[in-house]
């Protein structure tokens, strides 16, 4: 299985302190190691945004090439703007990005590894998987 991670899940990962135990800063390390892991220019985009430090920025560029973006098709910018319609009808709100990555998500059969409860609220009238991290994490040895 092949996993989208969402920018809250690499933000964990790359915190410039010493990062605290997160489960899912664990499994995103499990998901790297089986080359499991996708990302998308937005995510990217919103991870290098805000680091002032031209040094800082650099390095955390330079661990990102290792993940190249998926492609974004215009399919999935329009797939995004039904999504966010079709969500917003019914009273949920999200960002264009969350749905960019629902989009992809769909049209390249991949999980969403996230925080954000707002996806949860998007399941409910959009074909998406979300990663369950409970369902597939092991023990360390």
């Amino acid at each position: 299985m092949r996993v989208l991670v969402d920018t809250n899940v690499w933000s964990l990962a790359l915190r410039r302190s010493a990062p605290r135990h997160h489960p899912e800063t664990e499994e995103l390390g499990r998901l790297i190691s089986a080359h499991a892991v996708d990302i998308i220019g937005p995510i990217r985009q919103e991870l290098l945004s805000g680091v002032r430090e031209p040094a800082a920025f650099a390095r955390l560029a330079s661990h990102l090439d290792a993940f190249p973006d998926l492609p974004l098709l215009t399919e999935d910018h329009v797939t995004a703007a039904k999504f966010f319609n079709l969500c917003r009808s019914k009273g949920i709100q999200g960002s264009n990005t969350d749905f960019l990555i629902c989009a992809v998500a769909v049209r390249c059969d991949l999980a969403i590894f996230t925080t954000d409860k707002d996806f949860e609220s998007f399941k409910k009238c959009l074909p998406i998987a979300l990663y369950e991290m409970e369902r597939y994490v092991r023990p360390l040895k």
